[in-house]
């Protein structure tokens, strides 16, 4: 049966910016979507507010809108595009709940809603719909109450008994869940869970923990046909959040019997709720008896199912997009084989394994506990013939420093409470001589894996400096997936003196495919990975090749744009007729999809493993501006073992990294930058803040995403952050920089030839200077700069880029401030060879796609062939605004600095800056409000610049409070009432933020203030959802916004229509 006749034309809601619980897996099968309904020849319309992602590209789909997702935004996408279907499925938890809203305020009015319909949907979310039905099917759920007060959870417990589980309805990744074993933690939870949850529902859950957690990812079409794409194995228990947990596929410890009846009950499952298309659903069984709960349905592609489509080879969304369309699952092929239809079954002859990557290095101070609330910000996925060499693999994918398992402290309390070391420290407790059924007791991890990990504890034992040389034990070694580094660190021997030896005795990765069907069937698709088996399974052909060098995991400092300019580089080198080949091993993203390269390797992104792609493959050249500081770490290495680096000489990165021979060029240019230092040790570092004058910058000369940053303001904060810095980058030298205060800061992105330079795009920064570059918002064309500054700006970007012959992008940051007699001066702060996290949103904003640009400039193409030689001028406003994951890490404060803390950006776009600004708001779900108390409470250098704020709160209606202090410094201006300090006893503000009374706070920070009253306010307000700012610059823009915006008067324009495509 053909498509449905009847659908032309579909609406794609994305999910938004990327945050924990919500990363990149929806940005992949949302890309997905678009492209296989357009092969089906129906008009697409993509709604999300995401500039990172690929999806949102102009080619991407016929219209794509980047506009916040408010069911009363989408409303209106809808009224002016008129769509016959809405598929809400590949937009995550954010796609459903539009869906859910948008039938709430009758907007789905004669509109099919395609993939799961509305009432699926609320069949699963609603706690009490999903217990009711699995009851009727007869499958064991978890005793639950669904309760909407405090009163009924203490009520529900009495029935359940503790420890229950709480988690509020309708939120991503757990937020707001917990574990509750008394009374008090009840409460806690619980009030925290009503708050946060989207239909004021929280679920009180009979607690499964210790039981095992298993995954199925299940297909169905309209004929009824079901098939098991992959059943997935948590290693962890349950208690620990699946996005948390060490995953691995196919299952390992299931029985034939237990796995047959959960895919029974699976297929039974999906079939009931009549899903159309992809659904998740996830089972804990009891380690003894084999008993089995229903968990959760997932009736959407969901983070599994990225992980499940990249480990099989199976395209679990955009087979889903054409079930939704009214396709069946024997007429769609399998593009992998080519001859099988999708409705076969993939089998594994490999076992794929994924670890989480958190973002504990960036907050201090915070747990680093794992549980049932979501933490990690992205995963590695590693492919290998044991269940040893795939967990290897994956710690090395992770990009934390370990080539291997390190030994870490451990005890019985660290063992039982699961942190990001956990793997470590079974490998050190097992090391040290506990045993495997010690380690069961305190952790309940099933002793198949303990098992492995001593496998890999006792062949350590094998390994030495004169062993290791013999070929057979170390084919041995190589097979159970001991990296060369680790070798070295265990023997002592010189990782090069390894690596030859290795390649001499004829041990060298062959290469399998994977191809859905276990080597049944002959595949056509070339989707690899690396192993140390005898057979290899890639034809190398004589065509020019380019390796293109992927990101990684996302996490904080490097997220999904990087990943979004990998895809543009290989999609425009595979249009010019090159051979494009991704070396790349994180499962959530594009450019892991099989079909957008000509090759994709899944393998670790150390120097080992990338050579053994590029020794097999011998390419014409790599590219590594593109995948972040994990690619760029690589440049060197590979241009020392004579591999060529296309694009900007690696020796033009060293040159901006290393402080002193960028010293050299600025004084060469005659271009400014700040007083700064170099020093070794606290002793230095206190001269150079003499010299200079503090408040200073304090960072390793060479990390990203501002790790280790600080701004200080005594010795004794110096000598705290020397200690910190000193830790994270023992081999380089500390940079201490004077730190502008009260400057804006500039953002350039360029694209260069060699000849000429073209400058994509220059942001102004909203917060002040010294917040990181990735967490300030900023926009599109400058708002507040005068010309003759910008024609500075771009005099120093040319001459810069010229300068570093840089063939491709290039990020440029500058600081631009006025001194006391009125004079204004354009620092530079950093420049970066390469793509920064901003090239998607300033591609985005004027229309040019740098990235691509890039990549085919680097393969010998000019600028002029472009037609690019002037900065494209535009009509309209574009805003970034950052996201952060506060929420989902309850220690943290929401005060910004120099160290990035943001996990994924928002983006609003309209005619005037005002409007631009309260959608990127509205996208990063703060809701500007229009009336009500706005609460005021400033550090003291800030409270004589305050005055035009509270005039224009007062003009725009605002009835103000402020705590003392700032009250004072303005009451002869504006009425403004006095309000306590949480100190200073009640009633209190905490108390009116508790009560709803307040609907905005400006709260500006005092130096080191995390256990002060500021803390808790900011606190309460990510808590309890009330917009809040934490800079001047930022609450001018917000009001700006609220005059702007009088509700109603928000237009849509797609981006097509801006660029008059």
């Amino acid at each position: 049966m053909p498509r449905d006749k009847d659908i032309n034309k579909v609406l794609i809601i994305g999910s938004g910016p990327i945050q924990i619980g919500q990363a990149a897996e929806f940005d992949y099968s949302g890309s997905q979507a678009c492209k296989s309904l357009q092969e089906e020849g129906i008009e697409t319309v993509l709604v999300n507010s995401n500039p990172a992602t690929i999806q949102t590209d102009v080619d991407m789909a016929d219209s794509v809108y980047v506009e916040p997702l408010t069911p009363e935004i989408v409303a209106k996408i809808i009224a002016k595009e008129k769509p016959d279907a809405v598929l809400p499925t590949m937009g995550g938890q954010t796609g459903l709940n539009v869906a859910t809203g948008l039938e709430e305020i009758g907007a789905l009015e004669g509109i099919k809603v395609i993939g799961s319909s509305v009432q699926t949907i609320k069949n699963v979310e609603d706690r009490d719909l999903f217990d009711h039905f699995m009851k009727k099917l007869n499958e064991p759920v978890p005793k639950a109450r669904a309760v909407s007060s405090l009163e009924e959870a203490l009520e529900a417990v009495e029935k359940i008994g503790y420890p229950v589980i709480v988690r509020p309805a309708f939120t991503l990744g757990g937020t707001g869940g917990g574990v509750a074993h008394n009374r008090q933690e009840l409460e806690e939870v619980a009030s925290r869970g009503l708050d946060m949850s989207y239909i004021n529902q929280v679920l009180i859950d009979q607690s499964v923990m210790g039981w095992k957690e298993f995954e199925y990812e299940v297909m169905r079409d309209k004929n009824d046909t079901c098939i098991i794409v992959c059943n997935m194995e948590n290693m962890d228990p349950m208690g620990i959040h699946t996005g948390e947990s060490i995953v691995v596929a196919p299952s390992q410890t299931l029985s034939d019997v237990d796995n047959q009846r959960l895919r029974n009950a699976s297929i039974k499952i999906i079939r009931a709720l009549e899903i159309q298309g992809g659904c998740n659903i996830q089972f804990a069984v009891h380690p003894v008896t084999g008993e089995y709960k229903v968990i959760e349905v997932n009736p959407r592609v969901s983070r599994s199912s990225a992980l499940a489509s990249k480990a099989t080879g199976y395209p679990i969304a955009k087979i889903s997009s054409k079930i939704a369309v009214g396709m069946t699952l024997d007429e769609i092929q399998n593009d992998i084989t080519k001859e099988t239809p999708a409705s076969f079954e993939p089998s594994l002859d490999y076992i794929v394994t994924k670890i989480p990557r958190w973002p504990f290095d960036k907050f201090k101070g915070i747990s680093r506990e794992i549980g049932v609330q979501m933490k990690s910000t992205g995963e590695v996925m590693a492919i290998g013939r044991t269940l040893e060499e795939s967990l290897h693999k994956a710690i090395r994918s992770l990009d934390v420093g370990s080539f291997g398992f390190d030994e870490t402290e451990f005890n019985e309390e660290k063992l039982k409470t699961a942190t990001d070391e956990r793997l470590f420290q079974i490998y050190s407790a097992l090391k040290s001589g506990m045993t495997v059924n010690e380690i069961l007791d305190i952790t309940q991890i099933d002793p198949f894996f303990l098992h492995k990990i001593l496998n890999i504890v006792e062949w350590e034992k094998e390994i030495t400096a004169d062993t290791i040389l013999e070929a057979s034990v170390m084919r041995k070694t190589k097979r159970m997936g001991f990296s060369d580094r680790k070798i070295s660190q265990i023997t002592g021997l010189d990782e090069e003196v390894i690596r030859k030896t290795r390649i001499e005795l004829g041990i060298t990765p062959s290469y399998k495919m994977v191809d859905t069907c276990a080597a049944e069937f002959e595949a056509k698709t070339p989707y690899y990975y690396g192993c140390y088996e005898e057979e290899d399974e890639v034809t190398v052909s004589d065509n020019k090749k380019v390796v293109i060098i992927g990101a990684g995991p996302i996490r904080i400092g490097q997220g999904i744009e990087f990943d979004y300019c990998c895809v543009h580089a290989a999609m425009a080198l595979k249009n010019t007729g090159i051979e494009t080949i991704i070396i790349n091993n994180n499962p959530e993203t594009v450019s892991t999809d099989y079909d957008i390269s000509s090759k994709l390797y899944f393998e670790p992104l150390t120097l080992e493993d990338v050579l053994g792609v590029i020794r097999k493959e011998k390419p014409y050249g790599v590219v590594v501006q593109f995948g972040g500081q994990t690619s760029i770490n690589l440049a060197v290495p590979l241009a020392q073992e004579g591999v060529r680096i296309l694009g900007t000489p690696y020796e033009s990165i060293d040159r901006v990294e290393d402080r002193e021979r960028f010293t050299e060029v600025l004084n060469k240019l005659e271009i400014p930058q700040a007083d700064y230092g170099i020093a070794h040790s606290f002793e230095d570092a206190r001269k150079v803040a003499e010299r200079i004058g503090f408040p200073v910058l304090v960072r390793p000369s060479y990390v990203l995403g501002g790790l280790a940053m600080e701004s200080v303001f005594d010795d004794d904060e110096l000598r705290e952050d020397m200690k910190e810095a000193v830790r994270i980058s023992p081999e380089h030298p500390m940079l201490v920089d004077k730190f502008l205060e009260d400057a804006v800061e500039i953002d350039v992105d360029a694209v260069s030839d060699g000849e000429e330079v073209f400058i994509g795009g220059i942001m102004e920064h909203i917060e002040e200077a010294g917040v990181h570059s990735g967490d300030s918002a900023c926009v599109i064309p400058p708002q507040s700069l005068p010309l003759d500054i910008l024609e500075i700006i771009k005099d120093y970007t040319t001459k810069l880029a010229l300068e570093l012959d840089v063939v491709g992008l290039m990020n440029i940051q500058y600081a631009f401030k006025t001194d006391e007699n009125g004079k204004s001066k354009v620092y530079i702060l950093e420049a970066n060879p390469r793509a920064s996290r901003t090239v998607p949103f300033v591609s985005k904003a004027v229309g040019v796609p740098l990235a691509k640009i890039a990549a085919e400039l680097m393969m010998g193409k000019k600028l002029k062939d472009f037609g690019l030689n002037h900065e494209v001028k535009i009509n309209h406003v574009a805003v970034k605004e950052s996201i952060f994951p506060f929420i989902k890490l309850p220690e943290a404060d929401s005060v910004l600095g120099p160290e990035m803390k943001s996990t994924g950006e928002s983006m609003g776009i309209d005619e005037n800056f005002g409007v631009s600004y309260y959608k990127a708001q509205l996208s990063a779900g703060m809701d500007l409000p229009q009336k009500g108390t706005l609460f005021i409470s400033v550090r003291d250098a800030d409270k004589d610049k305050i005055s035009d704020i509270v005039k224009k709160a007062e003009e725009l209606g605002f009835k103000l409070v402020a705590t003392r202090g700032t009250a004072v410094a303005v009451q002869d201006e504006v009425d403004i009432d006095i309000i306590r300090k949480v100190s200073q006893g009640s009633p209190n503000i905490r108390d009116a933020i508790l009560n709803k009374e307040v609907s905005m706070i400006i709260n500006t920070p005092s130096g080191k203030q995390s256990a002060d009253d500021g803390y808790f306010i900011r606190r309460m307000a990510v808590e309890l959802g009330i917009p809040y700012v934490t800079t001047l610059a930022g609450a001018r823009a917000a009001l700006n916004a609220i005059e702007n915006v009088e509700k109603g008067k928000i237009g849509v324009k797609s981006l097509n229509e801006y660029h008059n495509l």
